[in-house]
């Protein structure tokens, strides 16, 4: 009887025993998990990804590996768990710059990943590796914080659609600068300057009590418009970037306004031939905005 219960004993503990080696096998299994979900990150971030769905995969990878660190068992790596996760969430929760325009930023007519916003996204991917290679100087530049780049500019937009946007995608992704790009389908549609000045005033407002820096960028259309209309166009933004105080993109063609080759057929859109042009008359307002922003997380 003895021997009987004893046996009856061990088969009932060769179970238990099975569970508990798979058991200590799960944190093996689970790590394996997040490593997999480190290197997505990593690729992720590699590519320096632009549009709207960037937060979104940010937020998947964050929980994702989340999830995976803390349901490993054993409590003796649970600290280490935590803090690959945090480590995790810190690197793909990039500071935010959020570009609001038309079809100027939103490559109309043009190859997808081709278009200016996009070419500062790889600006911006670049001189952050560049900064985290070189040594510090005194003399050195102030360094430009890793910037997730959401372009949120739809083609036909106008300052009204803007303003009536902008809340929200303040409230999303919580951006630490916002450049507004609008108004070059105002003044071809010939509308109130006086309604163009109050919805950009609306969004420079806006974008600073969220507190993000702001770059306003301004637009120049042809003077058979009328000369008045036309120049008064171009004092809109040349004012409103003085009384509120904000970094401005005097014309954001300049220097090929009049090269019909770096347009295409509607003569109105700049081919990708143009774009690195764009870039040229953006970058040197907003790096330093970029610069001087903290760092913001959404």
């Amino acid at each position: 009887m003895a021997l009987e219960a004893g046996a009856r004993l061990d088969l009932l503990s060769t179970p238990a025993r099975a569970a508990g080696r798979d058991e200590a096998r799960m944190p093996a299994y689970r790590y394996g998990i997040v490593l997999l979900l480190l290197f997505a990150t990593f690729v992720f971030l590699a590519v320096g990804p632009t549009g709207d769905w960037v937060p979104l995969v940010a937020v998947v990878l964050q929980g994702a590996t989340l999830f995976a660190a803390l349901s490993a068992s054993g409590s003796s790596r649970r600290l280490w768990r935590i803090a690959v996760a945090v480590a995790v969430i810190s690197l793909v929760s990039a500071t935010v710059g959020l570009i609001v325009g038309d079809s100027l930023s939103a490559e109309y007519g043009l190859a997808r990943n081709t278009g200016w916003v996009k070419l500062l996204a790889d600006r911006l991917a670049e001189e952050t590796r560049r900064n985290s290679q070189s040594p510090k100087t005194a003399n050195a530049a102030p360094a430009v914080s890793e910037y997730s780049v959401v372009n949120a500019s739809i083609s036909g937009e106008t300052t009204s659609g803007g303003r009536t946007r902008l809340p929200a995608l303040l409230r999303q992704y919580q951006p630490a600068v916002v450049v507004i790009e609008l108004g070059a389908n105002d003044g071809l549609r010939g509308l109130s300057l006086a309604a163009l000045r109050e919805n950009l005033r609306a969004m420079v407002r806006a974008s600073r009590g969220a507190r993000a820096g702001v770059l306003l960028i301004g637009i120049q259309i042809p003077p058979n418009y009328g000369r008045d209309y036309a120049q008064g166009l171009v004092a809109v933004y040349a004012e409103l970037a003085r009384e509120e105080a904000v970094a401005l993109v005097p014309f954001l063609l300049a220097g090929f306004a009049d090269q019909l080759d770096l347009f295409q057929a509607d003569r109105v859109h700049p081919t990708a031939q143009a774009q690195p042009q764009i870039l040229a008359n953006v970058w040197p307002h907003l790096r330093p905005l970029l610069a001087s922003q903290p760092q913001r997380q959404p």
